[in-house]
């Protein structure tokens, strides 16, 4: 599975202070159940009051029946902000939540009303499938545009997104031809090394998002989705796919940590570090692993 061993074991001790690194924050949650009823839930993150986003695309393809539902630390669920298309991704910059919402990127406000933050003409090409987001520190959002995955394929990019909303292109299938189905995304607090593994290929990699190199790292995650990093050094994967999450420590050994979910999608962790969070899209499910 592994490519580059010492080369990946390098990467994540050298990022390894930089990136998830939550402190001591009051998120823990009371007793957590694995949710069920869900529309097809396809990312999740939480706040650093302790409450859960979960994305729901409901039908694909059919615009205006998205949501995002709310969890608390008491296992309740509400339906926080309605009226998106096909939403998946999430991020949170300060007190605005944002949804990568088929070809546009959604703000969303702390009373659940939506803004488009930035539309499809705001991107330098018309995005296709808009997939995982991802935040860095200084307030840039980093976005997977996966291309035509449930087509022929093609049209795979990765854009920046700065405060302002106006987007720039990191690196695109035409630049790179590994670029096949960027999904799950991760970004150091520098924002220049960002990890990135591919839907289509399986294959985890880093890009220099100053010099837009491409160094793969490691293969074998089948339908890559979500991308964690747990403060210790070791990384989360999940595969769509085959319904499996895998870890990998900063030695470069990979495991299975979980499988058996109908489509593993784009996981979190939760700021304790306490539980690994499995959105299991087919099976409208939110599953808690634990950590500790």
């Amino acid at each position: 599975m592994l490519k580059h061993n010492l080369k990946f074991a390098v990467l994540l001790a050298s990022t390894a202070m930089v990136l998830g690194c939550h402190g001591a924050v009051k998120t823990a949650l009371d007793n957590p159940q694995k949710v069920t009823g869900l529309k097809t839930p396809e990312s999740v993150v939480q706040a650093k009051d302790g409450r859960i986003y979960i994305s729901e695309i409901n039908e694909f393809g059919k615009d205006g029946d998205g949501q995002i539902t709310v969890l608390d630390r008491k296992g309740r669920t509400a339906v926080f902000a309605t009226g998106l298309d096909d939403p998946k991704g999430l991020a949170i910059i300060g007190q605005y939540l944002y949804a990568a919402d088929k070809n546009k990127i959604i703000r969303i406000g702390p009373d659940g009303k939506t803004s488009v933050f930035a539309a499809s003409a705001a991107f330098p090409s018309p995005p296709i499938f808009l997939n995982d987001l991802e935040a860095d520190p200084q307030g840039n959002l980093y976005v997977s545009d996966s291309g035509d995955i449930l087509g022929k394929g093609g049209g795979g990019a990765i854009y920046k997104i700065n405060a302002k909303g106006q987007v720039t292109l990191l690196i695109n299938d035409k630049q790179d031809a590994r670029i096949t189905g960027p999904n799950g995304l991760l970004a150091d607090d520098t924002g220049n090394v960002l990890l990135e593994v591919d839907f289509a290929s399986g294959i985890l990699y880093s890009l220099n998002t100053q010099t837009r190199k491409l160094t793969d790292i490691a293969e074998g995650f089948g339908g890559g989705d979500g991308l964690v990093h747990h403060s210790n050094g070791t990384m989360y994967v999940s595969d769509w796919k085959n319904g499996k999450v895998f870890s990998v420590n900063t030695k470069g050994d990979v495991a299975v940590v979980r499988s058996g979910y109908q489509a593993a999608a784009d996981i979190a962790i939760t700021k304790d570090e306490a539980y690994l969070l499995v959105p299991d899209m087919k099976a409208g499910e939110l599953d808690f692993i634990p950590l500790k």
